[in-house]
């Protein structure tokens, strides 16, 4: 999975199709991540002492990584995501719609540098 925290994506299925949001948690193992504002639910809280009112709790719950898409920072329309290595063999994300840059995720490697 390709997505980070603090990304910004759209929910392009579901009950929030059209949503905009930035991803608070991701869960790579359960290809599921929590954007904030999107999938909200009622959670039922009985009074303990560490909530002592007790009540209904409004909260975001998980959502599959395929029911969003990252906004590209350029256009600021819906885009894929693709890895690609540059030149020193450092490998970065980039939206594929507009080749933009998404930051770096892992260091030059002499391996993969370009010849």
């Amino acid at each position: 999975m390709k997505f980070r925290v603090d990304d910004e994506v759209i929910v392009i299925a579901g009950a929030d199709k059209g949503h905009r949001g930035k991803i608070l948690k991701v869960d790579r193992d359960k290809d599921k991540v929590v954007v904030e504002g999107a999938a909200r639910v009622w959670k039922h809280v009985r009074q303990s002492q560490k909530n002592p009112q007790g009540g209904r709790l409004n909260k975001e719950m998980p959502m599959s990584a395929s029911n969003v898409m990252l906004v590209d920072p350029s256009t600021g329309k819906p885009t894929r995501i693709g890895v690609r290595y540059l030149d020193d063999g450092s490998k970065e994300r980039f939206a594929k719609a507009s080749g933009e840059s998404l930051g770096q995720i892992a260091p030059a490697k002499a391996s993969k540098a370009a010849s």
